[in-house]
């Protein structure tokens, strides 16, 4: 089998993505670029249907072409999006899509996650991005387009944008297991963000603060 132990390391991603709410039976999808000439993907319908519970036969090899080279699943319609991010720069390891509980909402609002974290301030921005319909060649133009506008940050942090009304798309220099981190400090960070604007709401407290504070950009 190719690339035996990264199948399996996705496998188990998918599977603690949705165990722990970060995406869910909408869908959701993975991608690795494993060369020049090979990628291992995520099958369609792999949240709906097997409720995200794959064996490494599941996962996809395509080539750069998009044909399937091995596996038993079938390629998701969103592969247009992940294929699009790859092509902006080499530097791009790992992408992954999906719809986690707490950031759908600043999703679905089309609201940018501030950072109250310390441990996302790397990640710059995490915006939402205008609303277009899923799985379009139009979706991936326009997520393309947006990687190529912060095409230097590729090679130094994970890149992050929220997909209106639809979920969360995240690129990564670093394999699965890095941009699987990234996910979940983002969710964090909008559950933190739900409550603060909740507390700043009831006046309970403001926690606005001025101050120049020296984060820890390499945690």
């Amino acid at each position: 089998m190719l690339y035996r132990e990264e199948r399996e390391i996705m496998c188990e991603v998918v599977k603690a993505m949705f165990d722990r709410d970060l995406t869910n039976a909408a869908g959701g999808n993975l991608s690795e670029r494993m060369n020049k000439e090979h990628f291992i993907m995520t099958p369609t319908l792999m949240a709906q249907q097997k409720l995200c519970k794959l064996e490494a036969e599941d996962i996809l090899v395509v080539d750069k072409d998009l044909n399937v080279i091995e596996g038993t699943g079938k390629v998701t319609r969103e592969i247009n999006m992940h294929m699009a991010i790859f092509e902006v720069s080499e530097d791009v390891r790992t992408v992954i899509h999906a719809h986690p509980k707490e950031s759908m909402v600043f999703a679905c609002l089309g609201i940018e996650i501030e950072h109250l974290c310390e441990n996302t301030v790397k990640l710059g921005k995490v915006e939402t991005l205008p609303f277009v319909p899923a799985t379009t060649p139009e979706l991936a133009a326009m997520v393309k387009k947006y990687m190529e506008k912060r095409k230097d940050e590729l090679s130094k942090h994970p890149v992050a944008a929220l997909l209106n009304k639809h979920g969360i798309i995240l690129a990564d220099k670093n394999g699965l297991k890095s941009a699987y981190d990234v996910l979940e400090r983002i969710e964090y960070e909008a559950y933190v963000n739900i409550q603060a604007k909740l507390l700043r709401l009831a006046e309970y407290v403001n926690i606005n603060d001025n101050r120049k504070l020296n984060y820890n950009l390499e945690e």
